[in-house]
């Protein structure tokens, strides 16, 4: 078990633990498919919920929610606490919320366009200097005239509006292509065919909620369903940067404490960089080396340590790395690499070691008095107390429902916005355009008018039926014409033509 100051992770040559001192220093928990790795992100989300610590976490292969049930004997587990020495160990669950952007499995979590805002927004959406700054004329217009941004349909009304006056915006905002625009529209249709209109709107998550903790001084265990979530990964991307993009913002500079504020698990990391644009990459690696400062500990998990980007892996200090299988020369590289970034163990060759692990057991080295990382330890990970493996729907259901946030969340709410005040300014502008035009009675009533007004008065004379009588004029100059065969004659015909109708050219 966890004392006040320390995790305990399992034991090698000695026990091997996690100081919570230093565990705003970030961390990795990485290995091959199978190897233990969601056990030992359970054990430490158990160790930081037992000292205060809230925990969020997403369970993106759907197994991580019986940390909420308490867990039942079994020999294995008996073994496990018998070769590790815990005597103190009983099973037990945790206190958890149960979140869900989809609002299926869990409260739902929303956040608005305007707390995204156009940086993180153009940089999700990859777009290039000339579309972000169309990004930003959109913010500055919605502030300038007071418009909400809070859902897609708020951005995708206010770009279009832009887009469509172009013209009239030049002066203030500076030139807009219709290139551009589109280009854009085309980014937010695809960000939007992922889910993300499930994920922006009203009410906005509350960060504070992420950060309760319940009567017994335990951390809640946030847990996020992310099984369906990982089919839209640029949604999943989305919601994580901005989480800890928010929390960086929002919360103030507390330097290094006793322990954390909040802990982050971000299982899947390698979703939050593949294929993603370097300003993107650029944007988590600030965030990641910046907000330790404000008490606040980011874990990424992950199958290969070369997921992560060399320098946001740099500010990893705490490191759990299960097995790995090297059956390619690449496979071979990231052992290599993995081994060389570990503080050698004279015992034994890490980048051995790393390919003989058994499941359950990792190399670990966590950073120790003065934050220098502790030499490498075979570690044979410790069981968590509560459930290995899913909760029942019933179960989940029962954790919900007994939310402190039932129901706070769970409503959308759609109130006057963007898109509904640029509608109604729209078809104000189309009013009079459409007055122009006549509806079908008064057609109807004109075209009878009309027919009254054409009859002529009953004391007029009648009008010949019969064929008008031509002119002295109009007879000379058909029979000219007859009579002209050659092109001389034509010219004479034309010349006397002119002559007759006055308008002979000069």
């Amino acid at each position: 078990m966890a004392d006040v100051d320390n995790i305990l992770i399992g034991k090698g040559d000695n026990l091997v633990t996690l100081q919570p001192k230093y565990a705003n220093r970030h961390g990795l928990i990485a290995g091959a498919t199978g190897t233990g790795k969601t056990i030992t992100l359970q054990v430490l989300a158990e160790g930081f919920s037992r000292i205060g610590v809230p925990v969020f976490m997403a369970d993106v292969k759907g197994d991580l929610s019986g940390i909420s049930q308490q867990g039942t004997a079994h020999p294995k587990v008996e073994e496990r606490v018998k070769e590790i020495g815990i005597e103190d160990f009983a099973f037990d669950d945790n206190t958890c919320v149960f979140w869900d952007l989809l609002g299926e499995k869990g409260h739902p979590i929303r956040a608005t366009i305007s707390d995204m805002g156009p940086t993180l927004l153009s940089q999700l959406l990859g777009l290039n200097d000339t579309q972000t700054g169309i990004m930003t004329v959109v913010f500055r217009f919605a502030d300038d005239e007071g418009l909400l941004l809070l859902d897609l349909k708020d951005l995708t009304s206010t770009l279009k509006f832009i887009g469509d006056n172009a013209k009239q915006f030049k002066s203030e905002y500076g030139n807009i292509s219709s290139a551009s625009v589109g280009a854009i529209q085309r980014r937010l249709l695809e960000l939007e065919e992922s889910g993300a209109d499930e994920f922006f709107g009203e009410p906005q998550l509350d960060l504070w909620d992420l950060m309760r903790v319940d009567s017994n001084g335990r951390g809640n265990i946030n847990i996020l369903a992310a099984d369906k979530l990982m089919m839209n990964p640029k949604l999943y991307a989305t919601f994580l940067l901005w989480l800890i993009s928010e929390l960086f913002e929002d919360l103030p500079e507390v330097g290094d404490q006793d322990k954390p504020r909040l802990v982050f698990f971000f299982d899947e990391a390698h979703l939050l960089f593949e294929d993603a644009p370097k300003a993107l990459v650029e944007k988590v690696e600030m965030v990641v080396r910046l907000i330790r400062s404000k008490g606040v500990g980011v874990y990424f998990i992950t199958q290969s340590p070369l997921d992560i980007p060399e320098d946001v892996l740099g500010q990893l200090g705490n490191r759990v790395q299960h097995a790995l299988r090297a059956f390619t020369p690449k496979d071979k590289k990231a052992v290599r690499a993995t081994a060389q970034t570990m503080r050698e163990n004279p015992a034994f060759d890490s980048e051995t070691v790393i390919m003989e692990l058994g499941v359950g057991e990792a190399l670990v080295s966590t950073l120790e008095a003065d934050g220098i990382p502790s030499i490498v330890e075979r570690t044979t990970v410790r069981p968590p107390v509560s459930r290995i493996g899913p909760a029942t729907e019933a179960e989940r259901n029962k954790v919900v429902k007994g939310s402190p946030f039932a129901g706070r969340y769970d409503k959308e709410i759609d109130r006057e916005s963007a898109h509904e005040k640029l509608k109604s300014r729209i078809q104000k502008i189309d009013a009079p355009k459409l007055n122009q035009f006549p509806t079908a009675a008064q057609v109807a009533a004109n075209k009878a008018t009309q027919q009254q007004t054409s009859q002529p008065p009953a004391t007029t004379a009648p009008k010949s039926r019969g064929r008008q009588r031509q002119t002295v004029t109009e007879a000379l100059t058909k029979s000219v014409v007859r009579s002209i065969g050659s092109s001389v004659g034509r010219q004479i015909g034309r010349g006397i033509l002119g002559g007759i109708m006055g308008t002979r050219r000069r």
